[in-house]
């Protein structure tokens, strides 16, 4: 494990469009798919990760919390499935229903979309507005497997809601912090290291 803190992309990056497969429906989906919701999420999770396993309680939460409100949620899952079997879509899937994660969580396997969003580690959180540009990069909240800070989802709720209420978000975002994403051999990103 390698403890790996997110870019911090650039706010007001457009949000780049990606297809990909839902790995418990099956079904194709594209930033199209929440062309209905004033706001999205976009998550890089996985399934194996001790920083995802601490926060994925919270994220199952949210997605429910939020199922009324005009937003749209994608997880998606970038890991090398030959160095970390234990995220691939079956067990991803496994993950999806025994949370009830009532949102699609969707497989990268050329890691294409991971690099288009500079993701570098698992979490990490993107918001985008209504007009689908970044407003949020960065954590859930201060909490840590191991400093003993209750999960709250404080920063990325309060992200979501501003976002949702059409305010303005602070720039003062703290990066997220997490493992990093596992690269293929020789499919590292610029970004990373």
């Amino acid at each position: 494990m390698v403890l790996t803190a997110s870019t911090m992309l650039d706010l007001g990056t457009p949000a780049p469009n990606f297809q990909l497969p839902d790995v418990v429906s099956g079904q194709t989906i594209s930033l199209e798919t929440f062309a209905h919701r004033n706001v999205l999420l976009v998550m890089f999770i996985c399934q194996h990760c001790p920083f995802v396993k601490h926060v994925q309680a919270e994220l199952a939460q949210i997605g429910h919390d939020y199922s009324d409100q005009s937003l749209g949620i994608v997880a998606i899952s970038s890991n090398d499935i030959q160095s970390h079997p234990l995220d691939d879509p079956e067990h991803l899937t496994a993950m999806a229903t025994s949370l009830g994660y009532n949102f699609p969580i969707c497989f990268d396997e050329h890691q294409d979309v991971a690099k288009q969003y500079t993701a570098a580690c698992t979490p990490d959180f993107f918001v985008f507005d209504a007009h689908r540009k970044l407003v949020y990069r960065g954590q859930l909240d201060d909490s840590r497997p191991s400093n003993n800070l209750m999960v709250t989802g404080e920063d990325l709720r309060g992200a979501l809601d501003a976002a949702l209420a059409e305010q303005p978000i602070s720039a003062n975002q703290k990066p997220s912090i997490g493992c990093n994403i596992k690269w293929k051999p020789g499919n590292e990103p610029a970004y990373y290291g």
